[in-house]
């Protein structure tokens, strides 16, 4: 028999069909299997998923995570929370408990697609807070199967059959890193993905690019620099965007193969920011 859906759970739109906040779940305990059957096909229509007000352990955070997958251990393990290596952690708190002047990783503050430098790129990331600023610090969220569907038929039938190289050592060192160690590049080298895929949910097709992706497989460095930027301007048009303004205790669930997001900046020595993720494994992506 299957449970029925607590009275207080509503779902409601973030920004048409891109994102619902879940209302009226507690996700730090067991979920009933029709609250756990209703996230996952709200979260595979809508591709953005938001639940506030959460208090979640580590542990907890993991054991929700795996409602929709398996998680699964990021190549940069300087980011590591200790004890629980699925998790990848971002702080500004010192050793005095106190803000460190530091963003903890500024590679967040360019459009990506978390994993899209892997050959099974991650499926999804569930980001949950622990503190937020005060002011700054939001995460913005654009839709790639709107940015698609939005180009012209001429376009669609020209990109459907492009190639972008991705590469986690270059983006690290485009943000101002010294870039990764021998054993992390060797985890994670260089990798061709389509630009355009399927989204295995809806069927419908999205773009794939991001600041991991460095240049167009056979097109030439100045024309392939040059569409690289028309493309991500498009896709990050305001009318594309879900712009998250973090509070302690949410947790936002975004789906990789549709999405590109990034950080905005906050003062990193005033005011505390400490916000931890899992990733979901994913799949080979399926080419338009």
């Amino acid at each position: 028999m299957t449970t029925a859906l607590p009275d207080t759970f509503e779902l409601r739109p973030l920004h048409g069909d891109f994102g619902v906040e879940a209302l009226g779940i507690d996700i730090a305990q067991p979920l009933a299997p029709a609250v756990a059957d209703a996230l996952r096909e709200a979260f595979g229509r809508h591709r953005l998923l938001v639940i506030r007000g959460q208090s979640l352990s580590p542990a907890a955070h993991i054991a929700f995570t795996r409602q929709f997958g398996e998680p699964e251990v990021h190549v940069l393990n300087e980011y590591h929370k200790a004890e629980h290596p699925e998790i990848f952690e971002l702080s500004n708190i010192g050793p005095d408990g106190k803000p460190n002047a530091v963003h903890p990783d500024l590679g967040t503050l360019f459009w990506h697609s978390d994993g899209s430098f892997q050959k099974l790129p991650a499926l999804a990331t569930l980001l949950y807070a622990e503190q937020a600023p005060a002011s700054g610090g939001h995460t913005l969220f654009a839709d790639l199967i709107g940015a698609w569907e939005a180009l012209g038929a001429a376009e669609r039938e020209r990109f459907r059959t492009l190639r972008v190289l991705h590469d986690l050592h270059v983006s690290r060192l485009k943000a101002g890193y010294a870039g990764m160690t021998d054993a992390q590049r060797a985890a994670a080298p260089p990798v061709e993905q389509p630009l355009v895929r399927v989204h295995p949910p809806t069927g419908r097709n999205a773009l794939y690019l991001g600041s991991h992706g460095q240049e167009f497989v056979g097109l030439a460095p100045l024309a392939s620099r040059g569409l690289f930027e028309r493309l991500m301007n498009h896709c990050t048009e305001p009318r594309f965007v879900y712009e998250h303004v973090w509070r302690a205790g949410d947790l936002v669930m975004w789906d990789n193969r549709a999405t590109v997001h990034r950080g905005t900046e906050y003062d990193t020595a005033a005011e505390p920011r400490v916000v931890r993720r899992t990733v979901l494994k994913g799949e080979a992506p399926i080419p338009a």
